[in-house]
C-alpha cells in the first residue's frame, strides 16, 4: 500500500497583503473588516463608577441651597443624600433622601424620598428635574407655589389659598397656643406648623392616604410619638372641611390639633386613643365647657335610643374612614370621659394620668393618678352619659368635624 500523503498546509498570505485584499473587497464582502475593539470588563466598571461619581457631584452642587421658589420658607440644613444612581445613555436618575429643617420649629431634620433627574450636555451632568420617589408622598411645594404666613406662635404654609385665608388660620393657631398652655402645663415648643393644601385630595397626597379617609376631617396632625428627636409636628388642614365650620368649630379644631402637638413627647404606643383624643377635645372645650347634649349630639342620640356604649372607645373606633356617626360617638365619648376625670379628680390629675399612660400600662396609670381602675372609671362614665345625655332635645349639630392625631 502506498504511503498515505499528508494534506498540504494552506498557504497563508503575508499580513500586509491580507489587509490590502480585505480593503479592496470590503464593499463586496460583508464582515471582512478588522475586529472591533471591545472594552475590558475593568474599563466598563471604571466608566460606570466615574459616571456615578459625576452624577453625585452634580446633585451636590445643585442642592447647595434650596430652589429660588422656596425662598420664603425658613429652610435650613437643606441637603440631598444620594443613595443610588441609574444611567441610561445621556440621562441619569439619582435616588436621594432630602433632609431639611424649618428654622425655629424643627429640632431634627425632616426626610423626604426623592428622585433627581439629570442630563449629560457638553460632557457635564446637569440636574433637569426633581420629584418624589415612586410611592413616597410629595412635599407641599410639589403641589404648587407656597405662600408663607408667620404668626406669633405659628408658621402657616399654603398652596392654592389666598392670603386672608392663611392669615386667619395663623391667627386661630396663635389663639390656640395659650389655651393649650393652660390645659397642658408641661414643657413643649409652644409653636405650631400648619400646612394648608389646595384640596382634600392634595391633603391626602401629602399624607400618603386615600382622600376618602379625610373627607369628614377638618384637620389632622402628623408626628412621631415619644420623646425622641423628631421634626416638629405638622397640622394639615382639609381646606374644604375647615371652611364649612363655624368660628367656634374652627377654634375647637385648631386647639385640638395644637394639643396633640403639645402632648406629643408624652404620647406613646401605650396611650389609649380615648385618652389622647379625649384630652385634646377637653383642652379645646375647657374654656367654654359646652353642654354635653350640644357638643356630643351623636352620642346623645344613641343614649336616648337606649343604646349607650358598654365600654370606653377602643383604639379601632377612631380609625380613619370609619362610619361618620360611629366616629363622632367615639370622639364625643372620649371627651366626656376626660371631662369626667377633670371634674371628679381635678385638672392636675387628668394631666398626670395622661403623662403616666405614656410611660406605663393604663391599669397602673389609673391606680397611681386617680386611685381607681378601668371598670370603676367605665361605670362612672356610663352613669355620667345617662345623666348628661339621657334627656333633652337633640342638638342640630355639634362644633363640626373634629381633627385627629396621627
Amino acid at each position: 500500500m502506498p504511503p498515505r500523503r499528508r494534506a498540504a498546509a494552506p498557504r497563508q498570505l503575508p499580513p500586509l497583503v491580507s489587509l490590502l485584499l480585505c480593503g479592496l473587497v470590503s464593499g463586496l464582502l460583508a464582515g471582512c473588516t478588522a475586529p472591533a475593539s471591545v472594552p475590558a470588563p475593568g474599563d466598563t466598571a471604571r466608566t460606570a463608577r466615574t459616571a456615578a461619581r459625576d452624577v453625585r457631584a452634580a446633585v451636590a452642587a445643585w442642592a447647595r441651597q434650596p430652589p429660588a421658589q422656596l425662598a420664603g420658607i425658613p429652610l435650613e440644613g437643606w441637603a440631598y443624600e444620594v443613595t443610588g444612581v441609574r444611567r441610561d445613555g445621556a440621562r441619569a436618575t439619582a435616588t436621594a433622601e432630602l433632609r431639611y429643617r424649618l428654622a425655629g420649629h424643627d429640632t431634627a431634620a425632616a426626610g423626604s424620598a426623592r428622585e433627581v433627574r439629570l442630563g449629560l450636555a457638553g460632557g457635564q451632568w446637569r440636574v433637569t428635574g426633581d420629584a418624589p420617589a415612586p410611592g413616597a408622598p410629595p412635599q407641599l411645594w410639589d403641589q404648587g407655589p407656597v405662600a408663607v404666613v408667620r404668626g406669633a406662635h405659628s408658621l402657616v404654609l399654603g398652596t392654592g389659598q389666598d392670603g386672608p385665608t392663611l392669615s386667619a388660620i395663623a391667627a386661630e393657631a396663635d389663639r390656640a397656643v395659650p389655651v393649650v398652655n393652660a390645659a397642658w402645663p408641661r414643657p413643649w415648643a409652644g409653636r405650631v406648623v400648619v400646612l394648608v393644601p389646595g384640596s382634600v385630595d392634595a391633603m391626602a397626597a401629602l399624607l400618603g392616604r386615600p382622600a376618602a379617609e379625610y373627607r369628614g376631617m377638618a384637620a389632622v396632625t402628623t408626628g412621631s410619638v415619644g420623646g425622641g428627636p423628631a421634626p416638629a409636628d405638622r397640622i394639615v388642614v382639609n381646606p374644604q372641611g375647615y371652611a364649612e365650620l363655624t368660628a367656634e368649630g374652627r377654634a375647637v379644631v385648631l386647639t385640638h390639633e395644637t394639643t396633640h402637638v403639645a402632648t406629643r413627647s408624652a404620647t406613646t404606643a401605650t396611650t389609649p386613643l380615648w385618652l389622647s383624643e379625649g384630652f385634646a377635645d377637653w383642652a379645646a372645650y375647657r374654656g367654654t365647657d359646652p353642654a354635653p347634649e350640644r357638643a356630643a349630639p351623636a352620642l346623645g342620640r344613641a343614649v336616648r335610643a337606649g343604646r349607650p356604649p358598654a365600654q370606653l372607645p377602643r383604639n379601632e373606633d377612631f380609625a380613619f374612614g370609619a362610619d361618620p356617626e360611629a366616629l363622632s360617638r367615639a370622639y364625643e365619648g372620649a371627651w366626656l370621659a376626660c371631662r369626667l376625670v377633670a371634674r371628679r379628680w381635678g385638672d392636675a390629675a387628668l394631666v398626670d394620668l395622661y403623662a403616666r399612660a405614656g410611660r406605663e400600662q393604663l391599669p397602673a396609670a389609673l391606680r397611681e393618678a386617680l386611685g381607681t381602675d378601668g371598670a370603676a372609671l367605665t361605670e362612672a362614665w356610663r352613669q355620667a352619659l345617662r345623666a348628661d345625655l339621657g334627656s333633652g332635645t337633640p342638638a342640630a349639630q355639634g362644633a363640626g368635624p373634629r381633627g385627629a392625631g396621627p
